[in-house]
């Protein structure tokens, strides 16, 4: 009998199913951190600290221009999620199709944008010039790749909305794997430094891509996907354009002020920003793992919503917060215990690993209250409310920060004060998604419907 990997997320007790959808999403993001880390790590050790610095300038830009694309594919993980659970095949049909479409004009749109707009960004972000052609390089060959990343997130997307994290997995382990391989073989032996890592990551890509693609055509449910029928339905670009662009507006405007973040922090240095980059290598583990809870969230508030369960939306997301919550005090407490061991892994540069310390304290401490955050959001998006959580986000998470670094930031320069930005908005943020959940939640009855 073949298995299905379809979740009834409507019926039958919540905490088992939310830890058995959440499980393989936290090791797929940590596993693909574990992955980058050593893109990181290999760089770091073989091509020096200006490498190392190189590779982590990009992560703010990076995010800056593909987290609108990206928006979009949560519009189709809520679309399709909210189909599914309320039975509509022809529905979730329509909605596959265009996301894939979606996804492959997103990509090639984002090669060009990479291309021409990369050196004039760094340079404008105040990059150093000691690191500024090596990340520019890095850049330009990273987007490259862009029209499989784009597939590959939109396709994961889709499967995650029926329930399925377990294979987004595998493809993420084989890819991961090749990854590794091809950078330990472009940086070792060929020494071709960031663009040997970048170049590892756009190939690795190709192969998750595939795979989801593959899964998706061999599938036997309504969100089978046919070559044939790729095309754009208008009715339901506009739906996901609702949903989706506020996310990703949301996340482009957060990457906008970690933009402003990354060039208050290129004023130390060098050395700042290659303990920066380890940092955040680490924090990341912690954010996939919260991530994955909030992604958790949003599915199952989105299936419920579509099935009529209204009496089950409270409890998804009392349950997320405590999983969250958990998640975030035992990752992020337990690396700032061991961060100078696992800062060492990045780099033995004493200067570089006491950098990367003052971030870990600042922000990989508290990191819970961001999972707060995103949790919130999800419940927001899952309900149908995609603007309200962009706006308070952009206000509290987004607009505050740029506040703190035009002000309190100016008054004590140093990298405390300039990390300390992050905790305190996160939980200003946190604190008014919760009142406009209690506002919106009022709109929706508390018993299912028949």
């Amino acid at each position: 009998m073949k298995r299905s990997y379809e979740m009834d997320m409507c019926n039958g007790p919540l905490l088992g199913k939310i830890l058995s959808y959440a499980i393989p999403l936290m090791l797929s993001g940590i596993l693909q951190l574990l992955f980058n880390a050593a893109d990181v790590i290999v760089v770091g050790r073989f091509a020096g600290h200006e490498s190392l610095a190189a590779v982590g300038s990009t992560t703010a830009l990076i995010n800056l221009l593909i987290n609108v694309f990206i928006g979009l594919s949560v519009g189709a993980n809520v679309l399709v999620a909210q189909y599914f659970g309320a039975g509509k095949d022809q529905d979730v049909k329509d909605t596959v199709h265009t996301a894939v479409t979606i996804s492959l004009i997103c990509g090639v749109a984002l090669v060009v944008i990479g291309a021409a707009a990369s050196k004039p960004l760094l340079v404008l972000m105040g990059t150093p010039d000691d690191v500024l052609d090596k990340s520019a390089l890095y850049m330009r060959i990273y987007f490259v790749g862009m029209p499989v990343i784009m597939l590959y997130n939109f396709g994961a997307a889709i499967l995650r909305a029926i329930g399925d994290t377990e294979r987004p997995l595998l493809f993420l382990i084989l890819a991961g794997v090749v990854n590794v391989l091809l950078n330990l073989m472009f940086v070792i032996v060929f020494h071709m430094g960031v663009a040997g890592v970048a170049l590892a990551t756009a190939l690795s890509q190709c192969i998750s891509a595939v795979l989801v693609c593959r899964c998706l055509m061999k599938s036997s449910g309504s969100y089978r996907l046919e070559l044939s029928e790729l095309g754009i339905n208008r009715r339901t670009l506009k739906r996901i354009a609702r949903i989706g662009l506020p996310a990703g507006f949301q996340g482009a405007v957060f990457s906008i002020s970690n933009v402003l973040v990354q060039s208050s922090l290129n004023s130390f240095g060098s050395v700042a920003m290659a303990g920066s980059t380890a940092a955040g290598n680490l924090e990341g583990f912690v954010y996939n793992a919260m991530n994955a809870v909030y992604q958790t969230n949003l599915s199952f508030t989105s299936q419920n919503i579509g099935g009529g369960k209204f009496s089950r939306i409270n409890r998804i997301l009392f349950l997320c917060l405590g999983v969250v919550t958990a998640i975030g005090l035992i990752m992020g407490g337990g690396f700032v215990l061991m961060g100078t061991r696992l800062l060492g892994i990045y780099s033995s540069d004493p200067e570089v690993i006491q950098c990367g310390l003052k971030r870990l304290m600042m922000i990989c401490g508290p990191y819970f209250i961001c999972g707060w955050m995103d949790v919130l959001v999800g419940s927001l998006r899952g309900l149908g409310y995609a603007v309200m959580p962009m706006l308070v986000s952009l206000t509290g998470a987004c607009g505050l920060r740029v506040v703190w670094i035009m002000t309190v930031f100016q008054w004590h320069h140093s990298l405390e004060t300039l990390y300390l930005a992050y905790p305190v908005t996160w939980f200003v943020t946190a604190m008014a998604h919760l009142c406009c959940f209690l506002i919106i939640r009022k709109r929706f009855p508390k018993t299912d419907r028949v």
